[in-house]
């Protein structure tokens, strides 16, 4: 059952008054991009429906929204299964009538080599990131077809364009949105449907921050040395992304003056992917 929030407006930028009454889903939206994702998209006069299967953390995100003066709604669900993702878009729709943009944002990690990467946690890996967004995209799809309009917007990331060692499911899965996103780009194009993937390198959040541990164990380091050597090393800017920056680009990606990007990959990723 979707929980609906206050219906008070929210405060506005120029660039809120075009996107002031749309609706977005963000799924893995109760924290971390997640997160900053659905408050920036809210602040701009969205009414966004935060999709998680944490529902303590979710809920504090609506409720972070709603205080900041703008409208959300949570529903909990896993986005690898289908008869979750159907719930999602139902209620969603049932509730406002429309769905304007989607971000495939949820994800998630684990840290092994290939010959100790268990088939259940390949399996879980794939489903949450790449079969998720065919699910979102597959029941989004008729509403946007019949809408004549939609924003698709699939969080891959530098590694879904290199790679990496001991993240085998990780970049199979990131690597695999940016064929999802071509292919939607293509099909969506007659129905003024976009799609994009935004290509972040390392995003000062949660889902990062556990990953130091994993990549100092198998390449003996410490954990500054992994931020230093691994993290931050092959790009351009030393430094880390904060989630606002990347939740700046999605909210571009959802306007009309972006209407002209889609089956790209876009990098947002400090000049990792320059050398």
């Amino acid at each position: 059952m979707i929980v609906d929030s206050s219906e008070r407006e929210p405060s506005r930028s120029r660039r809120g008054e075009e996107l002031r009454g749309r609706v977005a889903i963000v799924t893995g939206a109760a924290m971390g991009l997640g997160k900053a994702i659905a408050m920036a998209l809210a602040a701009e006069g969205v009414a966004v429906v935060v999709n998680d299967v944490d529902e303590a953390s979710g809920r504090a995100v609506v409720q972070s929204i709603v205080d900041a003066g703008g409208r959300a709604a949570f529903q909990l669900g896993d986005v690898s299964k289908a008869d979750d993702v159907r719930e999602l878009i139902r209620t969603t729709v049932e509730r406002y009538a429309r769905l304007d943009i989607l971000v495939n944002n949820a994800g998630l990690q684990h840290i092994a080599p290939i010959t100790e990467f268990t088939e259940e946690r390949w399996n879980y890996l794939i489903g949450v990131m790449l079969t998720g967004p065919f699910l979102t995209t597959k029941y989004a799809f008729p509403h946007m077809q019949a809408q004549k309009r939609g924003r698709i917007i699939n969080i891959s990331s530098t590694q879904g364009l290199v790679s990496a060692e001991f993240k085998c499911a990780y970049v199979s899965a990131k690597h695999g949105i940016l064929g999802l996103t071509k292919v939607t780009a293509l099909e969506g194009a007659p129905h003024n449907i976009t799609a994009v993937a935004v290509c972040p390198c390392f995003i000062r959040t949660p889902l990062a921050e556990k990953q130091i541990a994993g990549q100092a164990k198998f390449h003996g380091m410490s954990e500054q040395e992994v931020v230093e050597k691994i993290m931050v090393a092959p790009a351009a800017l030393k430094r880390m992304l904060e989630p606002e920056e990347v939740a700046a680009l999605v909210v571009y990606l959802a306007t009309d003056v972006a209407q002209g990007i889609t089956g790209s990959a876009v990098p947002i990723d400090c000049g990792w992917t320059a050398r």
